[in-house]
């Protein structure tokens, strides 16, 4: 297996980190951890220490404060590369994705794919304890940023992905503007109009159990505004006729 690191961002996360980094080393015991915090109050860059140093295959990165999610992926992925890791995964610290997965995004990445892409709203994906209208707020996400990047990707704002290293660097990921969860949309977005092949793989969403969501009506309105105005760019530069894309191979 070539190299590989789970990036997961914390800010706040003390009651889930050190169980999922458990979980993460029993399913994938070659594969390392780079815990990214922003310095969370509550002591969760502390307890990431603490996992470093009883492991050689957890690392973490403090930053100063709390400056997004897509600031701290960038950081992440900048971290990955410059550690020559062939293989990069964005991964939630909340217990909503499951490290018992991982072995199918390795498998699909060892196959070719560019971009692994953890997908809930496909058959075989699951979604439990969420109340409804977080379902329809994120299949209605979903729908509008289809609609308006007219992209093929079934799951285009899902956390769970698996790299491969070149992958992000052809899509020049750290001139990404987006700082919420609008990252996500950015970043697929972007390895889509690269024509980079992309796999989408079932996955099990499970709702936090513990600590608060990150979600916020600033950040739906971030992703509203950003993904309206690429919509609207994207449609101008095409002479308004679609672009051709690939449509991302799957493992139903």
């Amino acid at each position: 297996m070539t190299d590989a690191v789970v990036v997961i961002p914390t800010y706040c996360e003390r009651e889930s980190l050190a169980e999922i980094v458990r979980r993460i080393r029993s399913a994938q015991p070659g594969i390392h951890v780079l815990v990214v915090d922003d310095n969370s109050p509550d002591g969760t860059g502390e307890i990431a220490d603490r996992l470093a140093a009883n492991s050689p295959r957890v690392h973490v990165l403090h930053r100063p404060g709390k400056q997004g999610l897509g600031a701290a992926y960038r950081a992440g992925f900048a971290w990955a590369l410059e550690h020559r890791y062939g293989y990069v995964f964005e991964f939630d610290a909340d217990g909503s994705h499951q490290p018992e997965e991982l072995g199918g995004f390795l498998e699909l990445l060892d196959a070719g794919a560019g971009l692994v892409i953890g997908t809930r709203w496909m058959p075989g994906g699951v979604v439990r304890n969420w109340p409804m209208h977080r379902r329809a707020l994120s299949r209605s996400g979903t729908a509008f940023a289809r609609f308006m990047l007219r992209s093929r990707l079934r799951d285009i704002t899902s956390g769970y992905r698996g790299f491969r290293a070149e992958t992000l660097v052809a899509a020049d990921y750290g001139s990404l503007v987006s700082q919420g969860y609008c990252f996500q949309i950015e970043l697929a977005w972007r390895v889509e109009l690269a024509g980079i092949p992309i796999a989408e793989q079932p996955i099990t969403f499970v709702e936090r159990a513990e600590g608060r969501s990150k979600m916020s009506i600033g950040i739906v309105l971030e992703a509203m505004v950003q993904v309206f105005g690429w919509g609207i760019r994207d449609r101008f530069a095409a002479g308004g006729r679609p672009i051709r894309r690939a449509a991302p191979s799957s493992r139903e």
